[in-house]
């Protein structure tokens, strides 16, 4: 039986309807839409001030881990603030390109250095190889800091669809090494629970959509092979984590239609229960991705908007800076 969902966005299902949706992945389809998530980086950064510097590192298993950096250009006479974007595309998909606008505008807006991170995707690698990735990317950064321009006592991490769960993962790993420190993370739209039952989830199913639940199962599968019940780490699903003291203040939001829905408002209300800082916001009628895949509907201008205000109160700058219109 399909489950009664939340309509879409006006705008938004007018604009979907001209999208190319599937209801599930394969191995097959994977592969034939891995080249169109991969995002040129040079229309990204036309018209913008922006220094860009590639370096490759090398991980924890010798494998090369490859980061962009992008600074705003001109003379600061103070430490930056950093974001540490980590890219979304299900864990199987997407590059350190993607989705890069959403901190493109908070370079703009705060002068802050921004590092994207090209982790490794499944199903070629998986179990914590993924999260591993992000974590020693952002202890360089974090080494490098000075080198970089940046403070480190402003470092955020951030994160969209699956890299929103890397975000979040990342974060507990911080957290539990005690390093480095994380000044906040931001959440969007984050790939959470590998268990896929929520009521969200069971709403997406059965049609085609942007990120359904039989897309779930391919991403999470692709992860985690044939590991199972405590067999997952709770650094990859971040919703297993028992305990969620100690985070840095969080942000948070999601569209009220799409799968993430519920396993996002849980993973907020867990952090108050701890007695933790978050933020949330649930958007009506914003499928998933919504405001990376259409930034000019006005939900998703309203989302932006938001989240830029929040992160300029973390920063302690008031509330964010009018742009002057440029989203990607």
């Amino acid at each position: 039986m399909t489950l009664a969902r939340p309509d879409l966005d006006p705008a938004l299902r007018t604009l979907l309807a001209d999208l190319p949706l599937v209801p599930r992945l394969t191995a097959e389809a994977l592969e034939q839409i891995r080249p169109f998530a991969s995002t040129p980086v040079e229309p990204l950064l036309a018209g913008r001030a922006v220094a860009r510097r590639e370096v490759t590192i090398s991980g924890p298993d010798g494998a090369r881990i490859p980061l962009s950096i992008l600074s705003p250009t001109g003379t600061r006479t103070t430490a930056a603030p950093c974001v540490y974007w980590i890219h979304g595309g299900g864990m199987v998909m997407g590059d350190r390109y993607s989705q890069l606008d959403i901190p493109l505008e908070w370079l703009e807006l705060f002068g802050a250095v921004v590092v994207s991170v090209d982790y490794r995707l499944a199903p070629e690698v998986n179990g914590t190889v993924l999260v591993d990735d992000c974590y020693h990317g952002l202890l360089w950064v974090a080494e490098h800091a000075g080198d970089l321009g940046v403070d480190p006592s402003r470092i955020i991490v951030a994160g969209a669809s699956a890299g929103g769960g890397l975000a979040a993962g990342v974060t507990l790993m911080a957290r539990d090494r005690g390093t480095p420190a994380i000044a906040a993370q931001v959440l969007i739209g984050p790939m959470l629970d590998h268990r896929n039952t929520t009521t969200s989830s069971r709403q997406y199913s059965g049609e085609p959509g942007v990120w359904t639940r039989e897309m779930n199962e391919f991403g999470w599968r692709s992860v985690l092979g044939d590991r199972t019940g405590a067999a997952v780490p709770a650094y990859v699903s971040p919703a297993l984590a028992d305990d969620l003291t100690g985070l840095p203040t969080t942000y948070i939001d999601a569209g009220s239609a799409e799968v993430f829905r519920d396993e996002d408002v849980d993973y907020a209300s867990r952090i108050w229960a701890a007695g933790g800082q978050a933020e949330l916001h649930v958007w009506a009628g914003g499928c998933h991705g919504f405001d990376a895949l259409y930034p000019r509907v006005p939900v998703s201008a309203a989302a932006r908007r938001t989240r830029n205000d929040w992160l300029a109160r973390v920063l302690g700058t008031g509330s964010a800076p009018q742009t002057n219109g440029q989203v990607g």
